[in-house]
């Protein structure tokens, strides 16, 4: 086996373990492979790996790695980080997903543009549970008011949620965050009347704690492709 190939085997035993240890099944958790600042060779050899989806925070570098693999016809990308108004383009030409939704600016230029495309978008409402000022995302009790503005762009579906933990050797801390995520599913869940199921939080230092706490999707990218330059 590859080195790569190694560490998506270990990977995959983690989430399966942590899976087992919650009374989940693996197939619940969606393996989100990070490969910002990674050459679009290292997509390829993850993809020959057995990797369908790949995160992206860079719509630059994005654009250029989708030319590039285009013949990797089950390849999905997810946008994963902040989008400005005016790269709006690039996300509706390229991704399956956006993981990062905060903006109604964007979600309505978003709209616009899926519409003319003749498409439409599966979006995660990112929400910012640490309380950081330097991560982005709506707070937590601004979520509902953010989700009732975002029916009128019927081309964007919400799928779930999506939020990163503090980062603190203090579990309890990141497992906090985590719950406070589930805690708005839950109210969307009652009051909103989709389904809300997807739960996009944990990456390389936490997933196995994330996944404890319910999480349907995991951003694995150092643990996969070693520290980025």
């Amino acid at each position: 086996m590859t080195d790569l190939s190694e560490r998506l085997a270990q990977v995959q035993s983690q989430i399966d373990a942590a899976c087992h240890a919650a009374g989940r099944s693996p197939d619940e958790v969606r393996l989100l492979a990070v490969t910002k600042t990674h050459p679009a060779q290292t997509v390829r050899d993850a993809y020959a790996s057995g990797c369908r989806w790949f995160g992206e925070n860079r719509l630059q570098e994005l654009r250029e790695k989708a030319s590039a693999l285009s013949d990797l016809e089950d390849a999905r990308w997810s946008v994963i980080g902040h989008v400005q108004r005016n790269k709006a383009a690039v996300v509706v030409d390229v991704a399956s997903e956006l993981q990062s939704l905060e903006s109604l600016d964007l979600a309505a230029e978003l709209d616009r543009r899926l519409d003319a495309a003749g498409r439409t978008l599966d979006v995660l409402v990112q929400v910012n549970t640490s309380g950081e000022a330097s991560k982005s995302g709506l707070t937590v009790g601004g979520v509902e008011e953010f989700v009732e503005g975002l029916r009128q762009y019927p081309r964007l579906v919400p799928k779930g949620l999506m939020t990163i933990a503090l980062p603190s050797p203090d579990e309890r801390e990141v497992a906090a965050c985590f719950e406070r995520l589930v805690s708005v599913q839950h109210r969307l869940q009652s009051s909103d009347g989709g389904d809300w199921r997807e739960l996009s939080m944990g990456m390389s230092g936490d997933f196995p704690l994330a996944i404890a706490c319910g999480a349907t999707c995991v951003r694995i990218g150092s643990a996969l492709f070693g520290a980025r330059a």
